[in-house]
């Protein structure tokens, strides 16, 4: 289960990078910042299997 975790944080923070380069590069703010929450998002998700792993170790 937690690889599946792991590999979801991974995909939502590429999501969300490619989201804000591409709201950058059209001048879209709405996108970059749907992209930067998107990324937080995924850097919530990776922060809380790690804080999982240390728990079990």
């Amino acid at each position: 289960m937690a690889a599946d975790e792991k590999a979801q944080a991974a995909t939502e923070q590429a999501k969300g990078k490619a989201k804000e380069t591409a709201g950058r590069v059209t001048g879209n703010e709405r996108l970059q910042a749907e992209g930067q929450g998107d990324q937080a998002k995924g850097d919530a998700r990776k922060a809380k299997e790690k804080a999982k792993d240390a728990v079990k170790d």
